[in-house]
């Protein structure tokens, strides 16, 4: 995947591969490699690869974004049915097809009205149900290192249908997979194998579960294509930080936090297909709202009056045309109403984002050097005697996270507010996005947008050296955890190869893991199932069976490790449903 390519939405790729003989579909991959390295010159909206001396290839993207089939133009003889317009589509990010929330028009945000839909899922749904489900499932079987282009299109073309069936949520999860694979297979340095498998475990969830669903379950499940947005009269805020957004579908900008003074958060953004000079350069542009000429960089310092405001449920302000904002003054953070924030004990936190709310952190740290982990150093902090793991929120090097958590471990001793993102995991650990300034504690750093010196640091600042990192989180469900991630890169074969281990499920029975011990002996039950014919030919494997038994893996994992997170912090939480839950 090439960021200097611009977002094709899903029904395009999966147009041009589907348009592709068999033989040339043999030759995708091949041709996505090729293209990648070649030189992409952008003219405008216009996107040139020379795929040699004589052929270019052609995207155009008024508004950023590739949007019909006929908008990729090739020279080659072939044209149009040619392997180069595929592989272009197939190397680019994939584009959303909804419209973005900011894009709602003003009368759209004043109403929030939706129109009422059937208590169970229609047939059409259904059917994108289990399309979207079997891709999915092939995708797993063949994982990311055999998920090639030919797979990758054939799951953007099932969430096109599913977002025609009115299953946004659906499409979207299925999009986040897609995106994952071409993260993992170009070897994004922004790749995570934790991230891919969750996106895998929400989009075989979604789908397994949505033609069971009635009720608001299966509201829940649809999803919505736009945020509905509410009047809220007057608003008057208070900057928080601001944060840059780079994500692998190939979208970056920045986003601004914001408060009232009771506490309730709202954001502005500014995102926009682009890559990581948008995600730098973003927070100097002017925020979109009303017209006041506030940069995102000075929002997060000052305060804005609203007037006609308009709010989706996440708390993102809306940017109609009735809207009216003007620059007010700022509070510090030890400073109320902000420091009401801070107030909030940690445990109450990590419930709150644990059950579903906000998942910002605000709190008083005292840094006590690094430790090591199998990613990198993260900062070691201590939380009111909690011991815990700060790390950073983005690793791209364009971006100044992971400098300024060198250069924070280096004020060992420190006593500082931050504002961090809860990272769930069996150990207290977040990811740090702002703090206060380490020798000036009237002063904030964002810490994805902002560069520390060393000379911000105490005088005769030095770096401890890293400790190693704790590994009694490493058993007994690691036994399974790590099987259920094995399988994504690797597929179903690795599981088949690898063999059963039965002292893997004793073991897990043993120490009170029972379920989980089952569910990996089944996993490599599901794994194995591979019948034969008269003639001892493999017959084709049961996609669907090994999908559901890893599926069952992996929500099992995902809610012991939030059960852990939440005793780690000492934070309660209620029983909420997963993505991956079984009906």
């Amino acid at each position: 995947m090439s960021p200097d390519l611009p977002p094709v939405v899903p029904s395009v790729t999966a147009e041009l591969v589907a348009a592709l003989s068999p033989r040339l579909r043999k030759r995708l991959d091949a041709g996505v490699t090729k293209l990648l390295a070649r030189p992409a010159v952008r003219e405008g909206d216009t996107v040139r690869i020379a795929v040699d001396d004589e052929t270019d290839v052609v995207l155009r993207a008024p508004g950023g974004t590739v949007t019909g089939a006929d908008a990729i133009h090739c020279g080659c003889l072939l044209a149009p049915d040619c392997l180069h317009r595929a592989a272009a589509a197939s190397a680019a990010p994939v584009a959303e097809e909804a419209p973005a929330p900011a894009e709602v028009t003003e009368a759209e945000e004043g109403t929030g009205t939706t129109q009422p839909e059937p208590d169970a899922a229609t047939a059409e749904q259904r059917a994108a149900a289990r399309a979207v489900f079997d891709a999915a499932a092939a995708v797993l079987e063949a994982g990311t290192d055999g998920a090639g282009a030919v797979l990758q299109a054939e799951l953007l073309h099932a969430a096109h249908t599913a977002r025609l069936a009115g299953l946004p949520r659906a499409s979207a999860a299925a999009v986040s997979v897609v995106t994952g694979v071409r993260a993992a297979r170009s070897a994004d340095p922004g790749h995570r194998l934790t991230d891919l498998a969750g996106a895998l475990a929400g989009a075989l969830g979604v789908a397994h579960r949505l033609p069971h669903a009635t009720g608001p379950d299966l509201t829940e499940l649809r999803g919505t294509v736009r945020q509905p947005y509410r009047p809220d009269g007057s608003l008057r805020l208070y900057g928080l930080f601001s944060e840059p957004v780079l994500t692998a579908t190939g979208y970056a900008g920045a986003v601004t936090w914001t408060a009232d003074a009771d506490g309730r958060l709202y954001t502005v953004s500014d995102v926009a297909p682009g890559g990581p000079a948008r995600a730098t350069g973003a927070a100097d542009r002017a925020v979109r709202i009303g017209d006041t000429a506030l940069t995102h960089r000075e929002l997060s310092r000052a305060g804005l009056a609203v007037s006609g405001a308009t709010v989706s449920p996440t708390g993102r302000l809306g940017a109609g045309a009735g809207v009216r904002a003007v620059r007010a003054s700022g509070a510090a953070w030890r400073a109320e109403p902000l420091d009401r924030l801070w107030a909030v004990p940690a445990a109450e936190q990590v419930a709150r984002a644990l059950n579903g709310g906000q998942d910002l952190l605000f709190l008083e740290v005292t840094l006590a050097g690094t430790v090591r982990e199998a990613t990198g150093d993260c900062l070691l902090a201590d939380c009111a005697g909690l011991p815990l793991r700060l790390a950073t929120a983005h690793d791209d090097p364009a971006l100044p996270h992971r400098d300024n958590l060198r250069l924070l471990a280096a004020a060992g001793g420190s006593r500082l507010r931050i504002v961090a993102r809860l990272a769930p995991g069996p150990y207290p650990r977040a990811l740090l996005l702002a703090a206060e300034h380490p020798t000036d504690p009237g002063a904030r750093v964002d810490l994805g947008l902002d560069r520390l010196r060393r000379a911000d640091l105490p005088a005769g600042a030095v770096a401890p050296p890293a400790r190693a990192m704790a590994t009694g989180d490493e058993a007994p469900l690691h036994l399974l955890r790590r099987r259920v991630h094995q399988v994504v890169p690797g597929g179903r074969r690795v599981l088949a190869l690898a063999g059963n281990r039965p002292g893997d499920g004793a073991r897990l029975r043993r120490l009170g893991l029972a379920t989980a011990g089952d569910l990996l002996d089944d996993l490599h039950a599901a794994a194995a199932d591979r019948s034969r014919d008269t003639f001892g030919r493999l017959l084709p494997a049961d996609t669907g069976h090994f999908a559901r038994a890893w599926l069952a893996a992996a929500v099992y994992t995902d809610e012991v490790e939030r059960a852990l997170c939440a005793a780690a912090w000492g934070a309660t939480v209620n029983e909420v449903s997963s993505p991956g839950r079984t009906p």
